[in-house]
């Protein structure tokens, strides 16, 4: 059975290939299908994360998986939150503003957490299931590690001290992920799509 992941980010896609893995869905994109990414224009992860969800579901007639996440930093008032995604054009450009706005905040005050919404929409878009997760940690004073996308690599976890997401091995690394834990919530749900073809 196919479900769609609405997202055209291949790193992302790869990540939750391996989270479900043994799962007999077959993941495709919305790259796969030629389908635009949908608008985030929510406040909140949830509400992000189940537009998403919706609109790509309505638009592929297929069942959607759709996430929404991001990086919350204490010293910077929660930011960027919803607009990590957005906080500059590209990956290396998001890492490097964050680490030249947290210029000169001490290690104790790096404080910062990932949080990850998931939601996941029959092919009409009439309803929605959720799931979520939250790792905590702080940011680091520079880039390393190169086994992940986005924040991985200036992110500490704190259940890993001294090494960023981006250090960590794949299956290490889901297992603390904010992605992951949320996609380990919802794993159940997609085991009985997968057998019964509904939830």
């Amino acid at each position: 059975m196919k479900l769609l992941v609405a997202t055209s980010n291949a790193g992302k896609l790869v990540e939750i290939r391996e989270i479900v893995a043994g799962i007999a869905l077959e993941l495709i994109s919305l790259r796969d299908l030629r389908l635009p990414p949908p608008a985030e224009t929510g406040d909140t992860f949830h509400a992000n994360a189940a537009q998403k969800a919706t609109i790509s579901a309505r638009q592929s007639g297929l069942w959607t998986l759709a996430d929404d996440s991001g990086l919350c930093v204490e010293a910077l008032g929660g930011a960027p939150g919803v607009h990590s995604a957005r906080y500059a054009p590209t990956d290396q450009e998001r890492r490097a503003k964050l680490l030249h706005a947290l210029q000169g905040v001490p290690e104790e005050k790096r404080g910062a957490h990932f949080f990850c919404a998931v939601a996941l929409s029959p092919p009409d878009g009439e309803r929605i299931l959720r799931a979520e997760g939250r790792v905590d940690g702080s940011i680091a004073f520079s880039e390393r590690g190169a086994n992940g996308f986005g924040y991985d690599p200036i992110f500490l976890p704190a259940e890993t001290p001294g090494h960023t997401l981006a250090e960590l091995g794949s299956a290490e690394k889901n297992r603390l992920s904010h992605r992951g834990r949320a996609l380990q919530r919802l794993r159940p749900v997609l085991e009985r799509l997968a057998r019964d073809r509904t939830v």
